[in-house]
């Protein structure tokens, strides 16, 4: 709360008050000042601001606090337009003027290249921005939970992820897919369809995914559930189907397991193919239930568009692509080059990528199923011939073994896309000393309003 002082003896112990002047953001978003000399993160506040905070940690290196007032308000604070903003752990950042979003995300990627990568010389242009930092997710999940004598279908209070509020407006999804959240809470309520508690491990319903295609305008429903019968399942699909024609499918995940995901071990199709289709690059994509697709749509042909400038594509090149998921980068590759060879541990991604080149009419890509550390070890007829390599790995980054036999491979152009500036730093470190030049680091854009960025070079011998 920005407002008054509070009259407050100060103290540094565990659980004490102190003033803090915020000097910096730290890479997971929260805000960084200094306490006995020492570094302090908060939960709050912006570079700039002095605020009053809580010490809610101590370590022999730094401490840890939440902000409980603002005393002195930075120029770059802007009114949150979300009305559940104060409470929602998603849009962290949203209290931060968009602008100046981008300006950290890039220092982000600065501080990870130089602090872990010990890379000092290298280019970060300005962080690529979004056209609209609303309504961008073409997926979301909600959470039905039981406090009391009714229930919730929303989002995880910030910092707990045992509780969740009742949320009325999501600025991140369409305004169509808020009123899908209203519908089927009111649904629920009114057909007494059990909620799943999850600390008695009893009830039916557990999430509502909805995923979109920003693009084609087709919409999923994924109710993720307990084992048994949906009460008068055709009930409810009519009823979806009146107030939303441009739901294209709803299905069914069923989930016994105490863990709190939201998927299944099994699916059932309720209406539709099962899938809704989305276009990148003027390439048509296959999305399932639990698919891993960008959640950025439009963005992704952004970040893709400039993951193939990197490339450099020839005609005459065969294309390593790794961790390639459903498909989607080498899939939008393909036309520039000779050949594309895909790898991917997850058994449905790389389903869904066959799938997804069969649609496209694309012969001049094949896949691979399994971890790349050992395809590239135990199968080297598959990189036999390859000059170029992409890679698009999870946060972790690479695998140790996948790098070493990556830089074994010795390929005059490999360009990696990340959602990890650490992770990324690192791998890029390892790439250079291994007599790899990269000149420029691209950041774009994907989540507005969160402190998550992706980036994306080249590097080249």
């Amino acid at each position: 709360m920005v407002g008054r002082r509070l009259h407050l003896r100060i103290n540094n112990k565990i659980g004490g008050i102190v003033e803090i002047e915020i000097k910096d953001l730290a890479y997971d978003g929260k805000s960084v000042g200094s306490l006995e000399g020492k570094i302090i993160f908060l939960n709050g506040g912006l570079p700039g601001e002095k605020v009053r905070a809580q010490v809610v940690k101590k370590k022999a290196r730094y401490s840890v606090g939440k902000v409980i007032e603002i005393l002195e308000k930075s120029t770059d604070r802007s009114d949150a337009a979300c009305p559940h903003f104060d409470i929602c752990g998603g849009c962290t950042w949203q209290d931060l003027e968009y602008s100046k979003q981008l300006r950290y995300k890039r220092k982000q990627v600065v501080d990870c290249l130089e602090h872990i990568g010990r890379l000092k010389e290298v280019e970060v242009p300005d962080t690529i921005p979004v056209s609209d930092p609303f309504y961008y997710r073409n997926k979301m999940e909600f959470s039905f939970n039981v406090p009391d004598d009714d229930f919730r279908l929303g989002l995880h209070k910030r910092g707990r992820f045992d509780q969740i509020f009742d949320i009325h407006q999501c600025l991140l999804q369409s305004p169509a897919s808020n009123e899908i959240v209203a519908w089927l809470r009111e649904y629920v309520k009114e057909n007494r369809i059990p909620v799943y508690d999850v600390l008695k491990h009893e009830g039916f319903i557990r999430f509502l995914v909805i995923r979109e295609g920003k693009q084609t305008g087709q919409t999923m429903l994924n109710l993720v559930t307990t084992s048994g019968v949906i009460p008068e399942s055709e009930k409810l699909v009519k009823s979806a189907l009146e107030r939303f024609p441009q739901i294209k499918t709803i299905v069914r995940n069923i989930n016994d397991q105490r863990s709190n995901i939201a998927r299944g071990e099994s699916e059932e199709v309720l209406f539709g193919p099962g899938y809704i289709e989305e276009i990148i690059l003027g390439y048509t994509f296959r999305i399932y239930a639990n698919s891993f697709f960008q959640t950025n749509s439009i963005q992704a042909a952004t970040l893709y568009g400039k993951a193939i400038e990197f490339l450099r594509p020839d005609k005459s090149d065969r294309l390593l692509d790794l961790y390639c998921g459903a498909g989607t980068i080498g899939i939008c590759v393909s036309g520039l080059v000779g050949e594309v060879i895909g790898i991917e541990s997850e058994v449905s991604a790389v389903k869904a990528a066959v799938e997804n080149a069969e649609i496209n009419k694309i012969d001049n890509i094949s896949f691979h199923t399994g971890q790349v550390e050992k395809i590239l070890r135990n199968q080297p007829e598959i990189s036999k011939g390859v000059n170029c390599v992409i890679v698009d790995p999870p946060r972790a980054g690479l695998h140790p073994k996948a790098l070493k036999k990556l830089i074994e491979l010795d390929l005059p152009r490999v360009v990696y896309v990340s959602c990890n500036p650490a992770t990324f730093s690192r791998d890029a470190a390892a790439l250079v000393e291994a007599g790899y030049r990269m000149n420029k680091v691209i950041p774009v854009d994907m989540f507005p309003h969160t402190m998550h960025i992706e980036i994306v070079a080249g590097f080249y011998k």
